[in-house]
């Protein structure tokens, strides 16, 4: 490819809504251009990334077992009733109506589909394991798209789903696919980890997201660094164990009091006014959940992880209730508790009910409840875990002390158990002939956020650093000058020469300064640079530098095509990717 001829063009401008470092690069390298709001095209040098991420994940995909296919975009809206999971999407899920009123989705996700399928197919036990994917564009309706291909609502993804006949063999497809998984990220140059997942509008049992680590990073991975556990935020879990003092389970309970706490609202001022820490006060957040009020309780010292309460709620939809609302109720802001609360879904964070005289709302203007105790003043409607895992906290499964660091999630992968293929009626017949459901599992890579995670680990200040097996090119020629002397003539039979040798090679042929070359080449990110100018031909040499070093070397005009094939060889043989 001659770059005088490229689809798409690079610019010094700065997007003025690209908040993350891949959305600007790859806008600025030319790759993206964005058509509405999460929603982007791919030029040809995008394009052509993209399509090198999928190959290397459709290999990994293919070693561990999986078998390609295609399933369609649009979606009988029946199959999600049928799953009930419409719900749980809520206006994320993109439908629409054909000409004879019948009801479609545009896919956000295939499991209906899939299990719709399995029903078909799968028939015995023989039929398993099975575990059939595919690359393809889903849709969902984001309320906030952001980050340029980090949160988006038309997206390329790599979605594979298992079929096993017992949970034993779904724990075995389920490492198989965390290995594949590991496979594509180190061939793809991410230090990716595996941490605890919040199984979000997907659902079932369990799951895991593939993080890497990145101070760019969107999501907050919690780890400890003295045994391994990980896990994002919206999972992530701590010792909530009071170390020492504080209310305890082996104190009586006393009796409730009324106090006057004047100009006291927050859990800091009416600690402070009483002379107590914050755990031995008791913390209600009052939310509308699915269009019901519920009051959230928990230890004054802790904060309520929202994606938590819902998953304890089961509700589709969670916010803040407004001071209206509230007052509704007879809750009086800053002075809210459940005490005396009628008619409010109550859940409590598992730090209450050991507790023992905490100080709560009187749910009356400037006073508190001295010795508030669950089980006597108050119950809950359900008790699980309901908080926010900080830096700093003790791991729930050693003595260590939890850090955060930022991430950005490449992969996700569920277990999901029989609940689909129970809704949906997929069944097969095992060994003694009996009808049972088989055992599923979900692994999803979205290829576009994969995209956006390299540049966000691999860039300077110039620009992107593409590793080399999935960069759009692997040689980028510049000539210096092409009017003068042999430069044209020497980069084109270089260039020609490359071609026919099976390497992937852009050539900057445009009548542009030499500092706009050297720029647009950083910028763009090609592995290996090889400069043809007047100076270097002087010296019957050309320049070859790679983009992730310093200094270039000089290599013989005469020797310039073999040197070059076996530097790219090097390089992919180096990364384990050379395929032939």
């Amino acid at each position: 490819m001659k770059l005088s001829r490229l689809f798409g063009r690079t610019t010094r401008e700065t997007p003025a809504d690209a908040e993350s470092v891949s959305h600007q690069l790859l806008v600025k390298a030319g790759m993206i251009c964005q058509g509405a709001a999460g929603v982007y095209s791919y030029l040809p040098l995008g394009w052509r990334v993209l399509r090198r991420i999928e190959q290397v994940v459709r290999e990994e995909m293919d070693r561990a077992g999986g078998q390609e296919l295609l399933m369609p975009t649009l979606q009988p809206f029946e199959l999600w009733e049928a799953s009930g999971r419409y719900v749980s999407f809520g206006e994320s899920l993109f439908t629409l109506t054909d000409r004879k009123e019948h009801r479609l989705v545009l896919g956000p996700t295939h499991e209906e589909v899939i299990t719709d399928l399995a029903r078909r197919y799968v028939q015995s036990y023989r039929d398993m394991p099975l575990m059939p994917y595919q690359i393809q564009t889903k849709f969902r309706d984001e309320p906030r798209p952001r980050g340029g291909l980090l949160r988006v609502r038309e997206f390329i993804m790599k979605d594979m789903y298992s079929f096993d006949v017992d949970e034993d063999g779904l724990d075995a497809t389920y490492q198989t696919m965390a290995h594949a998984y590991a496979a594509v990220y180190h061939r793809l140059g991410l230090p990716a980890v595996m941490v605890e997942a919040d199984s979000g509008a997907i659902g079932g049992k369990a799951s895991h997201e593939f993080m890497v680590l990145t101070p760019t990073g969107e999501d907050i991975v919690v780890h400890c660094e003295s045994c391994g556990y990980a896990s994002n935020l919206e999972k992530a879990r701590s010792n909530k164990e009071l170390k020492s003092g504080g209310a305890s389970s082996n104190k009586e309970m006393r009796a409730l009091t009324e106090v006057a706490t004047p100009e006291s609202r927050t859990i800091e001022e009416v600690a402070a006014f009483l002379g107590m820490p914050t755990h031995d006060t008791l913390k209600a957040v009052f939310y509308v959940a699915d269009d019901s009020l519920v009051v959230a309780v928990i230890r004054g010292d802790l904060e309520v992880n929202e994606v938590k309460l819902q998953r304890a709620l089961k509700c589709s939809a969670l916010r803040l209730a407004d001071e209206e609302e509230a007052a509704a109720a007879g809750i009086v802001p800053g002075f809210g508790s459940p005490i005396g609360l009628s008619s409010v879904r109550i859940v409590a964070d598992d730090s209450v009910p050991s507790m023992r005289n905490l100080v709560a709302g009187a749910n009356k203007g400037g006073f508190h409840l001295l010795n508030a105790n669950y089980g006597r003043d108050f119950t809950a409607e359900s008790v699980a875990d309901i908080a926010l895992a900080r830096e700093g906290d003790t791991c729930p499964l050693c003595d260590g002390t939890l850090q955060s660091e930022r991430g950005i999630e490449v992969g996700h992968i569920f277990k999901l158990g029989t609940f689909l293929s129970d809704r949906l009626n997929a069944a097969f017949l095992d060994e003694r002939g009996v009808s049972r459901p088989p055992v599923m599992g979900c692994y999803g890579i979205g290829i576009g956020r994969l995209l956006a995670a390299i540049v966000e680990y691999a860039h300077d200040d110039k620009g992107i650093i593409w590793p080399i097996q999935v960069a759009p090119y692997q040689v980028h020629i510049c000539t210096l000058n092409p009017d003068k002397g042999d430069v044209e003539i020497v980069a084109d039979n270089l260039y020609q020469s490359l071609l026919s040798r099976g390497l992937e090679v852009i050539l900057d042929d445009r009548p542009a300064s030499p500092g706009v070359k050297f720029n647009d080449a950083d910028l763009i990110g090609v592995p290996l640079r090889v400069t043809v100018s007047p100076r270097t031909l002087a010296g019957g040499s050309v320049e070859a530098k790679w983009r992730n070093e310093k200094d270039p070397i000089l290599i013989p005009v005469d020797e310039a095509a073999a040197a070059v094939v076996g530097m790219v060889h090097q390089a992919l043989t180096a990364e384990g990717c050379a395929n032939g």
